[in-house]
């Protein structure tokens, strides 16, 4: 976990409130003793939006210890959602459309807080590798990202459907485009925001080339409607890189239902009027904004996130 200095130094205005009880301060702030977020791994963009999310919520929220939590990405979090261990948690569409994540064991557990931008399928070979189609990729050594992470789900759902087995890696993004780079491994996969922090950061000594997969795209859209669609990395997102044709799913904010009203409306309030802090050095997710945040598939909005939205539409 990493905790943020300035909630640190306001942990002992904590001592009073009681964990998981939430009010109003004089100055209007609902009190929460704990703001646990659930971002992503490194080299993953999870990671560098949550916490920034996570800075910014600390100071919207001053008598709040606010703790980002690094993990996996989407399927952790969301366990960690389910089982009450986080409030707040970042998440593809794919596995909560997938049904298994939001399933009647833990009906209306989760909410939304809003949709916030896409993650691109991302394929990273080196640039001189033979590598050329998805299908190429068999019998290969190949990273799915890490364990119960967005990637993990997607890319073992996109083989299976095309038939294609590999020998699956679990690593983190940075850790993965490392052994890349030293020929450990023949592929990277990557569903997360561009640029991808860690394909950005090994082009600067290492050259890359990104597979299409515009059938593919097709393919996966066709046999699961709904969290996929057929996307474009633009040609200005990794430098000499070019174009690359992929699909994207979108990403969701998400919280515990149980989560008080007048927090989640602070956290919502924060992520669509904050959206350039959050966002520095990520395209994709400048594109964070109120008319598109309301969008979250099956996942309904929470409460106290739909306030919010109301009354900014007045």
């Amino acid at each position: 976990m990493r905790v943020s200095r300035r909630s640190v130094l306001r942990a002992a205005a904590l001592a009073a409130v009681p964990a998981g009880a939430a009010g109003c301060t004089s100055s209007s702030a609902p009190v929460i003793g704990e703001l646990v977020l659930a971002t992503g791994p490194d080299g993953a963009v999870f990671r560098e939006i949550g916490g920034a999310l996570a800075a910014a919520l600390a100071d919207e929220l001053p008598a709040t210890r606010v703790v980002e939590r690094q993990t996996g990405a989407s399927v952790e979090n969301v366990r960690l959602l389910r089982s009450g261990e986080v409030h707040l948690g970042l998440s593809s569409l794919d596995p909560l459309v997938d049904g298994t994540l939001l399933s009647a064991e833990d009906p209306g557990g989760i909410s939304a807080v809003g949709r916030l931008y896409d993650s691109f399928m991302q394929i990273a070979v080196p640039a001189d590798s033979p590598l050329r189609t998805l299908s190429d990729l068999a019998g290969r050594t190949v990273s799915f990202g890490p364990s119960e992470s967005g990637t993990e789900f997607t890319a073992t759902r996109l083989l299976s459907l095309l038939g294609i087995e590999v020998d699956a890696r679990r690593l983190a993004h940075a850790d993965a485009a490392d052994q890349l780079v030293t020929g450990a491994l023949d592929a990277v996969l990557a569903l997360t925001g561009i640029p991808t922090p860690a394909i950005t950061d090994t082009l600067h000594a290492f050259p890359l080339r990104l597979l299409d997969l515009p059938a593919e795209a097709e393919a996966l859209a066709e046999a699961y409607p709904g969290p996929y669609v057929p996307a474009t990395i633009p040609a200005t997102t990794y430098g000499d890189l070019g174009p690359c044709r992929t699909f994207a799913v979108p990403n969701l904010l998400l919280a515990r239902t149980s989560l008080d009203a007048d927090v989640v409306e602070v956290v919502t309030r924060t992520v669509f009027t904050q959206s350039a802090r959050i966002a520095a050095g990520h395209p994709e997710a400048s594109r964070i904004n109120v008319r598109t945040g309301i969008a979250t598939g099956q996942v309904p909005l929470h409460r106290g996130a739909e306030r919010w939205f109301r009354a900014t539409k007045r």
